[in-house]
């Protein structure tokens, strides 16, 4: 299975999950993704009054340099963690 593919299954399977994930988990799983899929983060941060929007621009922000294959992979180490951890 190439990692592309097991991104995509492992990116729709961690919305299945029973329980909600923590906020920072989360958080972890949402810059990961943007950064596999995007990129370095190529929008403005938002403003100091929109609390979950910046909170997930510093989480897209703090995967910058990293390679797409590298959030991909990283993606999927936290997907399965997050699935074990909770449940499908």
């Amino acid at each position: 299975m190439s990692l592309q593919t097991e991104f995509e299954q492992f990116a729709d399977n961690v919305k299945k999950i029973k329980t909600r994930p923590t906020d920072q988990e989360l958080l972890d799983t949402y810059g990961l993704y943007k950064q596999a899929i995007f990129g370095d983060i190529h929008v403005d941060k938002p403003g100091m009054m929109d609390i979950k929007g910046k909170a997930k621009w510093e989480a897209w922000n703090s995967r910058k340099g990293m390679s797409k294959d590298d959030a991909m992979a990283a993606y999927i180490t936290t997907a399965k963690g997050i699935i074990n951890k909770y449940g499908m």
